[in-house]
């Protein structure tokens, strides 16, 4: 009680300025790079901006005209959660697994696997990479092998079919989703006490899946955490990809995302008021995702 009453005192503040201090670059920068950016975008939102000129205020007619007048934004969203609900939970479990083979091997071998995994999220040579290996014509790499193999007769239209287009850009970042989280699931199973599993083999623990789901589980829930806000967030904010391979816009927007989305009004037509409003949805979509994933963790974890 009387510590409490002590932290509501004002003087404490006096008593901790050193902390505050300490503190006060990191609370600069996020409030400059992330609070202030979030608050322009929701006051720009309800206006038409070009940049060039000052906005006007609209109220909410660019609400209206993104659900209603918008049909490439609502192709868009459903584009968004196709993707979505395929990379997002198929990313966040081959991160954890990959992870928990990878901390069995020994020290050289988990490091130099580490970075073959985490390498392609940081690397730019992915998409050029990728775009020989799916390319149209016969002599891209998985056209020519199936070519000679007799498969096929004529090259496949990755670019141009929608059903192809779509498999490529899953399979791509699928791959490139083995980022941060992956890492964080490499560090969470590093800090595991062994002793742990010696007692859990004690007490009749038999198997490595029993082992995953009563001691490694429990012990990596920030961890777990961590890797499903990346996961959302990442899934929902695709775009790189689908640009990168398809071209931007995709051939009859079939790879076309809310990310894409917002670039083209934002950076394309310049329509900032607009993008701003596709930006504040997005916002409000990532933070409801990752509220139900945060919620359903903690269910789980009881």
């Amino acid at each position: 009680m009387e510590d409490r009453i002590r932290s509501n005192n004002p003087r404490s503040f006096r008593a901790n300025k050193n902390l505050y201090f300490m503190m006060a670059p990191f609370l600069i920068i996020f409030f400059t790079f992330t609070i202030l950016p979030v608050l322009t975008s929701i006051f720009f939102s309800f206006t038409n901006w070009n940049v060039l000129q000052p906005p006007i205020f609209l109220g909410l007619e660019n609400y209206r005209r993104l659900f209603l007048d918008d049909p490439q934004f609502m192709q868009a969203i459903r584009n968004t959660f196709h993707f979505a609900v395929i990379i997002g939970p198929v990313g966040y479990l081959l991160s954890f697994l990959m992870a928990w083979v990878i901390n069995e091997l020994t020290p050289k071998l988990r490091a130099f696997f580490t970075i073959v995994f985490y390498a392609p999220s940081i690397g730019g040579g992915t998409f050029m990479v990728f775009g020989f290996l799916f390319s149209p014509d016969p002599h891209g790499w998985f056209n020519a092998f199936l070519l000679n193999l007799g498969v096929i007769d004529s090259p496949i239209l990755f670019n141009q079919d929608p059903v192809w287009m779509r498999t490529v850009v899953i399979i791509v970042s699928l791959w490139m989703s083995l980022g941060f989280g992956f890492l964080s699931f490499v560090a969470g199973l590093q800090t595991i006490d062994r002793t742990q599993y010696e007692a859990g083999a004690i007490d009749g623990i038999r198997s490595r899946w029993q082992e995953l789901w009563y001691i490694t589980l429990p012990n990596m829930k920030p961890q777990m955490m961590f890797g499903a806000i990346l996961s959302i967030t990442g899934s929902l904010g695709i775009g790189a990809v689908p640009a990168a391979l398809m071209g931007m816009p995709s051939p009859g927007y079939a790879t076309h995302t809310l990310d894409n989305h917002l670039n083209d009004f934002g950076s394309i037509r310049m329509e900032m008021g607009y993008a701003s409003a596709i930006a504040v949805f997005m916002f409000v979509l990532m933070i409801g995702a990752n509220a139900l994933v945060q919620k359903f963790i903690r269910i789980v974890g009881t």
